[in-house]
């Protein structure tokens, strides 16, 4: 086990900072002066360090390149109105990350590495975090197997790293959603429970034909009957029927266990709003705006936090919602916005100091 006093630091001779406007800022475009990288090798982690954020040298010949072994997370971190720095429940994503390394037959990363060299990294960029509505640190741990040799076979050695991003909204606007009906995200048995790059590579085409169709984004469902729904593009989704929040069952292994799903939730329960885990089939959801019992739909997730959606279209069935019908979607992004911004008090100890 590596202790956070055996992590090398090299800092930047020059910050990056001053050449960035933290007000105008597009999501996962700038990232912050340093990095944290680890290496696995022989069954343990070496080298940690710190060091200016730089290009990666990489054999061609990578195991990752060729066979797909690479995981990664998505975290925050935020100011409050003090400038104290705080992340928004990593241990929440310290757990599914290895999860995600078990399930890819990767190595696990200890917690001395992911939050401690995390906890270190942010503060010495700490500066990077702007304060703006709606504006955070994005955090990108991931691992990708390194052996420079061809042959189908976990890999033997691995890289992890850590980098950050100042970034702004990633849904600027409310989304347009087209129900998926011929591509497949997930299937019970596969990786969709797991954050691994291929889930994500493997979706491009289903969103890209649906920006075709004038949508942002896809609804997927599942593999076999194309109508029991998963999740909305990268983010969990939920339905709002009778005034309950109805969201996809996590038991089949398809849907990611989202950080910010479990924190929807949560509140959720804390307002009074029945919850229901459970399958949910896209013939319920269109009857149930047919009868006026569907009061929205939106997406949750930690790049977007809470993504409204303003229309979703399956077959000949346009479903539409407007800015009057955002009521809960938006009441539960104001109360996680002031738990992170350190405006209402953090009860449930979500939120790390740096």
């Amino acid at each position: 086990m590596i202790a956070a006093m055996d992590i090398q630091v090299t800092k930047a001779e020059r910050s990056k900072l001053q050449d960035i406007d933290l007000g105008n800022l597009p999501f996962g475009k700038y990232f912050t002066d340093h990095m944290l990288e680890a290496e696995y090798e022989g069954g343990k982690w070496t080298n940690v360090e710190i060091r200016p954020y730089q290009p990666l040298l990489l054999e061609p010949s990578l195991a990752a390149l060729h066979y797909g072994q690479a995981i990664f997370e998505g975290i925050k971190a935020y100011k409050d109105e003090q400038g104290n720095a705080f992340v928004f429940r990593p241990y929440d994503n310290f757990r599914r990350f290895n999860i995600s390394a078990a399930r890819m037959n990767m190595p696990e990363v200890p917690e001395e590495i992911f939050i401690e060299g995390m906890r270190r990294l942010i503060a010495i960029d700490k500066n990077w975090i702007p304060g703006k509505k709606d504006h955070s640190l994005y955090i990108r741990p991931f691992m990708f197997s390194t052996d420079a040799m061809l042959g189908v076979r976990p890999s033997q050695t691995y890289k992890f790293l850590i980098i950050l991003s100042p970034t702004g909204p990633y849904f600027p606007k409310p989304m347009n959603i087209l129900v998926e009906e011929r591509y497949t995200r997930a299937a019970p048995g596969g990786v969709g429970f797991a954050k691994n790059a291929g889930n994500y590579g493997g979706s491009l085409i289903a969103a890209t034909e649906a920006q075709k169709q004038g949508y942002d984004q896809v609804l997927w469902t599942d593999a076999s009957e194309h109508k029991w729904l998963q999740e909305v593009g990268m983010m969990n989704v939920f339905f709002v029927i009778d005034h309950t929040a109805i969201t996809p069952s996590l038991d089949e292994g398809t849907i990611l266990d989202g950080i910010t799903r479990k924190s929807v939730i949560t509140v959720l329960k804390e307002m009074g709003i029945p919850v229901e885990e459970r399958r949910i089939n896209i013939d319920e959801v269109i009857k149930a705006h047919k009868e006026g019992r569907l009061q929205e739909v939106f997406g949750t997730g930690t790049a977007a936090t809470i993504a409204m959606i303003q229309k979703v279209k399956y077959k000949d069935d346009v479903m539409e919602f407007s800015e009057k019908d955002w009521t809960l979607s938006a009441d539960i992004k104001k109360k996680l916005d002031a738990i992170r911004q350190g405006k209402s008090p953090d009860t449930h100890h979500w939120m790390l100091a740096v």
